[in-house]
C-alpha cells in the first residue's frame, strides 16, 4: 500500500521541525521527502544529540535538490500550502498517496518552484490552513502545518476508503 501521503520539506531551516514533522510521519504512515539544501546536518551524530531515537522508522528519503526531487518521484497529484493561496485545505480532495509540498519556515515556497507550481498544477492545487486576520500571526509553525494537514487529509482518505 502506498504511504499516506508524501510530505515534501523543501528547504527546511529548523532541525526540531522536520524531527516532529517526523515523528508524525512515523505515527500516520507518510513518507518524508527532504528536499536539500537544507539549514542543518541530518547525520546520525546530529539526530542523537537532537534526541530524535525513533528517526530510524522514518520513512525519509533525502533530495539533493528540487529537480532531483522532480525527476525521481514525478509526482502526480501534488497540492502545495502556502499562506499566499486563497483555497482552504479542507475544500480539496486529498487521496492516498498525495503529495503535499510544504516551504522553508522563514519564506515559505521558494519563488521559482511557487511559479513552476502555478504554471504545472494551477492556483486550485495551492491550499490555505486559515487563520484570524491578525498582523503577529502571519504563518503557523511549518510542523503544526503539516500535522493540521495529515490528519484532515487522513480524515478525508478514511472516507473515502469505508
Amino acid at each position: 500500500m502506498p504511504p499516506l501521503f508524501n510530505l515534501i520539506l523543501l528547504h527546511p531551516e529548523i532541525p526540531n521541525n522536520t524531527g516532529n514533522i517526523g515523528r508524525t510521519a512515523v505515527a500516520t504512515g507518510c513518507r518524508l521527502h527532504v528536499i536539500h539544501p537544507i539549514g542543518f546536518s541530518m547525520d546520525e551524530k546530529a539526530r542523537r544529540r537532537a534526541g530524535l531515537d525513533y528517526w530510524e522508522h522514518v520513512d525519509c528519503v533525502e533530495h539533493s535538490s528540487w529537480k532531483a526531487f522532480l525527476e525521481r518521484e514525478a509526482p502526480d497529484r501534488l497540492w502545495m500550502f502556502s499562506t499566499k493561496a486563497t483555497r482552504v485545505f479542507w475544500d480539496a480532495d486529498l487521496h492516498r498517496g498525495d503529495y503535499l509540498l510544504f516551504g522553508k519556515e522563514t519564506s515559505g515556497v521558494d519563488r521559482a518552484v511557487h511559479d513552476w507550481f502555478l504554471e504545472q498544477h494551477g492556483a486550485e492545487r495551492r491550499l490555505l490552513l486559515p487563520m484570524l486576520p491578525i498582523p503577529a500571526a502571519r504563518s503557523l509553525n511549518l510542523a503544526t502545518a503539516v500535522c493540521a494537514a495529515v490528519y484532515e487529509g487522513w480524515r478525508q482518505v478514511r472516507l473515502s476508503e469505508a
